[in-house]
């Protein structure tokens, strides 16, 4: 990518997370985003797409170390640690990638309520969660839908249940009642 590509790159998402903060998702227009990182609205056009495409990018930007852990052996989070403890690390993980960034998972959620479940992120979310769930879940007859339970459990990252939850007890309240579920599921 060229350095002025990169450039306008980050401007424009370092002006999307400006302004989520500030005005929230309902308030970001892609004229808006342009004029705060001060490229023109056919670069940002040209390089998201559409408000869905650069909430999509920006959350994944935002996720790229979490999916770097999970791929690092040596890492809690990645390969040869135990699936149970795994499941548990990521969910932790999530849990504060939420907190730091509530306002783009509402954007986020928003912008891909049609087809949220097709998103890339949630995609590799979704298939990781699943593939721990089945490793570490219980088996025969009562066996678990470890597909489904990765959605159920991805859900609770959902912005306005995260944020109604951490309104008492934090992140900490957030990732206890999370990893509460996951031990149910997985009991």
């Amino acid at each position: 990518m060229r350095s002025d590509a990169t450039r306008n790159r980050e401007a424009i998402l370092r002006a999307t997370e400006e302004l989520l903060a500030t005005y929230g998702a309902e308030h970001i227009s892609l004229d808006r985003v342009a004029a705060a990182a001060g490229v023109g609205k056919g670069t940002l056009f040209r390089r998201f797409g559409s408000r869905t495409g650069l909430f999509q990018e920006l959350l994944a930007e935002r996720a790229a170390a979490l999916a770097l852990a999970i791929e690092s052996p040596g890492s809690v989070l990645g390969p040869g640690t135990p699936p149970r403890e795994r499941l548990m690390a990521f969910l932790d993980e999530l849990a504060e990638l939420a907190q730091r960034n509530l306002a783009l998972f509402a954007a986020h959620e928003r912008a891909c309520a049609d087809d949220k479940y097709l998103d890339p992120t949630y995609l590799r979310w979704h298939a990781h969660v699943t593939a721990l769930i089945a490793e570490a879940g219980p088996g025969g007859e009562g066996r678990l839908d470890a597909e489904f339970a990765a959605h159920a459990l991805l859900g609770s990252f959902d912005a306005d249940l995260a944020r109604h939850v951490m309104a008492d007890g934090g992140v900490a309240r957030l990732k206890s009642s999370v990893r509460g579920l996951a031990e149910a599921l997985l009991a």
